[in-house]
């Protein structure tokens, strides 16, 4: 398993979520630093990818093997 590490803004973001949505998006992100499957789709336009749970996202890139999550969010939110 990858392991996951957060930047300054997608930790301050991560923690205004809700318990339960925080469960639901590090569930799918666990499984994808697990497996390598899930939702996932290259962003246009600029560096990382995005990982898709319902309307939450999360936005990511993968360094030395670790997978750094850049960006979490509702949909309308996330790409501005």
């Amino acid at each position: 398993m990858k392991p996951i590490v957060f930047t300054a803004t997608g930790a301050r973001q991560w923690a205004k979520l809700s318990p339960d949505v925080r469960r639901r998006i590090d569930k799918r992100l666990t499984e994808f630093a697990t497996t390598g499957h899930g939702d996932v789709k290259r962003l246009k336009g600029r560096d990382g990818v995005r990982l898709r749970v319902g309307d939450w996202r999360v936005i990511f890139y993968e360094d030395r093997g670790a997978i750094v999550v850049a960006a979490a969010g509702h949909r309308r939110d996330i790409y501005d």
